[in-house]
């Protein structure tokens, strides 16, 4: 695949986002969101995600020069409007003010409503874990999860999110879809031209399909487990319990109100609901930076199945990932996705990414 580097993907995202309106400072803040992703991994939400968060500032269901305002708060907590700004905007108000709040009360919950994708929840977690906090992220998202038993789509990927500090600079990092996969793991596999794995999606005809192009048309992902004989329902209870915690608390769209997050879409801002927590834990018992890391430091000394393998705690892997891509200063992607990019530059009028 072809090879960009780091800072040449960050140029043109940026590039991208103030084409469309958004300040300078909003922009870097998008672009460090997206670059994340790439950085570690996870493709569907980095360069992936570009040309939805564009559209959206073009047909103005996304505010980039908006600022979020609270509503309400308590000593621990805070109700936030986000008045459609970019998610990266929404995000980072939101997670200053949770961790200010852990810091002053020792726990910060705050939920915000009317605003947009935030990219991988675990980046918001993790802002909290460099402050020395348990960090926890959540969101609603475009209905896309059909229920154990279902036909019909109801909840979204609504991910899961939770990074902890450990001793000596450890930590461990959740950050899950409740469905088996994003969505945007189904595009990567159109871009590659690959099929899909047994068990992520649905077809049209409301069966299992690893046709990548027929999953994305149909839009119906599996709850994660699968199927009710390999314990989807759990999947489904854990999307349940996360629409709660964003639209119950904040107020905002329930994920079956909130319109599809299409390319084309002209349906106006999708008001998702989201949650931002930090858990201060010297306000608990002492040592648990040294309990964390005992935990960590056991799971990955776990004799492996196979000896090439290793057991890895949560987190381990994107750490390496990051690491390995910081050090090689490029990334891959599909040349497809390239493609793709480029006519978005030209219809914006920003200068293409050039690649290595």
């Amino acid at each position: 695949m072809p090879e960009v580097k780091l800072e040449e993907v960050r140029r043109f995202m940026e590039d991208s986002l103030k084409a469309v309106g958004a300040p300078e400072s909003e922009a870097k803040a998008h672009a460090d969101l997206l670059m994340h992703a790439d950085t570690v991994g996870h493709y569907s939400h980095g360069l992936n995600r570009l040309e939805f968060y564009i559209n959206d500032c073009q047909s103005k269901a996304c505010v980039p020069t908006a600022k979020p305002e609270i509503l309400k708060e308590s000593g621990a907590t805070a109700w936030v409007d986000g008045h459609n700004a970019l998610g990266a905007t929404v995000g980072n108000f939101c997670m200053d003010l949770a961790i200010k709040k852990a810091k002053e009360c020792g726990v910060g919950w705050v939920c915000a409503r009317r605003s947009n994708h935030f990219g991988m929840a675990g980046y918001w977690a993790l802002q909290a874990e460099r402050e020395g906090l348990i960090g926890l992220a959540f969101t609603n998202s475009s209905p896309i999860m059909v229920p154990t038993r279902s036909k019909q789509r109801a909840l979204g990927t609504n991910p899961i999110a939770m990074a902890a500090p450990a001793t000596d600079g450890d930590k461990l990092v959740v950050d899950m879809a409740t469905t088996t996969v994003a969505m945007g793991k189904i595009e990567v596999q159109i871009h590659k031209e690959e099929p899909l794995p047994a068990g992520w999606a649905l077809g049209p005809d409301g069966k299992p399909t690893t046709d990548a192009k027929a999953a994305f048309q149909a839009g119906r992902l599996m709850p994660l487990g699968g199927e009710e004989k390999t314990s989807g329902y759990k999947g489904y209870a854990l999307s349940a319990m996360v629409e709660l915690f964003c639209s119950g608390l904040s107020g905002s769209n329930s994920t079956h109100n909130i319109r599809g997050w299409e390319l084309d879409s002209n349906q106006g801002p999708p008001d998702l609901g989201q949650c931002f927590a930090a858990i201060n834990p010297e306000c608990f018992a002492p040592g648990f930076g040294d309990r964390a890391a005992d935990c960590l430091n056991t799971w990955r000394n776990l004799e492996p199945v196979d000896p090439a393998l290793p057991v890895l705690a949560p987190g381990d892997k994107e750490h390496h990932i990051g690491e390995a891509t910081l050090a090689k200063g490029t990334v891959n992607y599909p040349q497809r996705q390239l493609e793709a990019m480029e006519t978005m530059a030209k219809r914006i009028g920003v200068k293409p990414i050039q690649v290595v």
